[in-house]
């Protein structure tokens, strides 16, 4: 039996001398782990399929419950991404979440559909603003989302005007006197509310405060952490 699916590469591990073990995510069929032969030759036709963030229609031969990749055709090949250290980090990092939050024959087609389109603005723009922006609809769409505009305890508005607190638990900003949560800089919570849509400004200190919160967030969560993440923020602080 073949399966054809559109899919985006979020993960290649090695296997034996000339193999690799590929983690293809979906819309339709969610997560898929697939065998592909030979791409580590230095002549291999399916090579490209194997590289970091291809998003190809792959031809997969199921045999004994397992999936072996046999013919693929890219679609795109995100190379932007991989020429560009701080791209490179930070699209992996959306890679390691849709990993953590996508589970086989689960259909996801607003992440897939998020995915894609994040990739493409991070290959054109500023791919840390760019993240921050997917971390947190992602969180969304998988019932991980937090709440903007007034105090999760007193229902004050928030203008972000003063430090706020956070609660890790509940994924609530509060006026400062009333969470024993985690500070938050106005320019972490303006950054958040732009990257939902809402009025707010993305400067580079608040992008890089918003992806630690989003870091320790995401792990509270899902119980996992981005290692990618962290070395895009290390690198943005080096």
């Amino acid at each position: 039996m073949e399966l054809k699916v559109n899919a985006l590469m979020i993960r290649a591990v090695d296997y034996g001398e000339n193999d690799k073990i590929l983690t293809l995510f979906s819309a339709e069929n969610g997560k898929i782990s697939a065998g592909i032969k030979g791409v580590k030759k230095a002549g291999a036709k399916l090579k490209f399929a194997a590289q970091p963030f291809c998003f190809a229609e792959y031809i997969l031969s199921a045999k004994g419950g397992r999936y072996t990749v046999i013919n693929a055709s890219e679609s795109e090949s995100f190379y932007d991404l991989r020429c560009d250290i701080n791209k490179f980090y930070a699209a992996s990092s959306l890679c390691e979440a849709v990993s953590v939050l996508t589970f086989e024959e689960d259909a996801a087609p607003e992440l897939f559909t998020l995915s894609l389109k994040t990739l493409s603005d991070m290959c054109t723009g500023d791919e840390g603003f760019a993240l921050v922006s997917f971390l947190s609809r992602a969180l969304a769409l998988s019932g991980y989302g937090f709440s903007l505009g007034s105090c999760g305890v007193c229902g004050s508005p928030l203008d972000g005007g003063s430090v706020l607190k956070f609660d890790f638990g509940s994924g609530m900003f509060t006026c400062y006197n009333c969470s024993g949560g985690a500070g938050v800089s106005p320019g972490t919570y303006s950054c958040l509310k732009k990257a939902l849509g809402q009025k707010g400004e993305a400067s580079p200190d608040g992008v890089l405060r918003a992806l630690r919160l989003l870091r320790e967030y995401f792990a509270q969560k899902t119980d996992s952490r981005l290692n990618a993440l962290s070395e895009y923020i290390r690198l943005l602080n080096s």
